[in-house]
């Protein structure tokens, strides 16, 4: 299993931190969950039905008409692979790593790229796969690249696959509405980390149909819970509350950037719900919150570290509180 954000219980053992005393930052996942419906007592006793409102919400919340509910986008990242022979796959790094692991593991020849160097490489592969905006990066290529990119994997049959699991911030910029009628064109969305609901595992592929019934039939019948469901279709259609919370996450992440840059930790790049920080120091400070009870995402390469957002003020002062010491200390040596 690779390592991901959100071992929470690994790191309490670690460090001999209580799991309650811990400040979470390490998932860049909204760290304010969306006020809950109340789940009908059939949604839990009845088989999940696909004509229970949440495909209806969906399309109107992304943009687009063709898609499919997933438990999880990761669900789509493992299958995808299995969809065509193996191949050539270029992977544009540093990226979220399953990507790059399930391609691999179904057999295909891979290689990681940087976004520069894919114009050079483009014509050898059959599968590009993008995030967009990156995760840790936070970097997001503009449409018409990606598209001009997708024309050309296209004309011999390729695929562009952009993970959009990051996008809800920035809606204007999404593929997902080009899907339909461009084949090839695959997109992923993720439902938890705007919504800060990660645990209801849902998450959105969109392509053509054809793909998309393949994909289905991976997946098997019932594939998201019907609680999940319930829950989705109603947080989608609230469309007034969710203007309100990207203006809440991008000043949260601008008041996150000022804070690391007033330590001597300025990003390199970030979205609405985190910010990337490349440091020769990365091991040392991730070991110093850690032992005041703060996580945050360590990467190897490049040496950096991923914050999310704090929660509210107590988790603020933490952090600032963990930062300066960190400088205190090393200015000791």
């Amino acid at each position: 299993m690779l390592e991901h954000g959100g071992r929470l219980r690994k790191a309490a053992q670690q460090y001999g931190i209580p799991l309650a005393e811990w400040l979470d930052l390490s998932t860049g996942i909204s760290p304010w969950p969306w006020a809950l419906p109340s789940v009908p007592a059939a949604s839990w006793m009845r088989l999940p039905e696909d004509s229970d409102g949440l495909e209806a919400a969906a399309r109107r919340y992304y943009g687009a008409e063709k898609l499919l509910a997933l438990p999880g986008s990761q669900a789509a990242i493992q299958l995808l692979p299995r969809l065509r022979r193996p191949g050539k796959v270029g992977v544009i790094s540093p990226c979220y790593a399953e990507h790059a692991e399930s391609w691999r593991a179904a057999g295909h020849i891979l290689r990681e790229v940087s976004d520069q160097e894919v114009p050079h490489h483009l014509e050898r592969f059959d599968v590009l796969v993008v995030v967009n905006p990156n995760n840790p990066t936070g970097k997001r290529i503009e449409a018409g690249v990606l598209l001009e990119w997708h024309a050309r994997l296209q004309e011999r049959g390729g695929w562009l696959v952009v993970d959009e699991a990051f996008m809800d911030c920035t809606p204007e910029h999404s593929l997902a509405p080009s899907c339909a009628s461009r084949p090839g064109l695959i997109v992923l969305r993720s439902f938890g980390k705007f919504f800060g609901l990660a645990g209801a595992r849902l998450g959105f592929a969109f392509a053509e149909p054809r793909l998309l019934e393949s994909l289905a039939k991976l997946l098997g019948p019932w594939a998201v819970n019907g609680p999940t469901r319930w829950v989705a279709q109603t947080v989608l259609g609230e469309f007034q509350e969710q203007i309100q919370r990207r203006r809440d996450l991008h000043e949260a992440s601008r008041h996150l950037a000022g804070m690391l840059g007033e330590h001597g930790f300025a990003p390199q790049g970030g979205t609405a719900l985190f910010q990337w920080v490349v440091s020769m120091r990365a091991h040392a400070l991730r070991d110093h919150l850690a032992r005041q009870g703060i996580l945050v995402r360590l990467f190897e390469t490049p040496g950096s570290l991923r914050f999310g957002l704090p929660p509210d003020e107590k988790g603020w002062e933490r952090l600032e509180h963990g930062l300066r010491t960190f400088n205190q200390m090393e200015s000791l040596r």
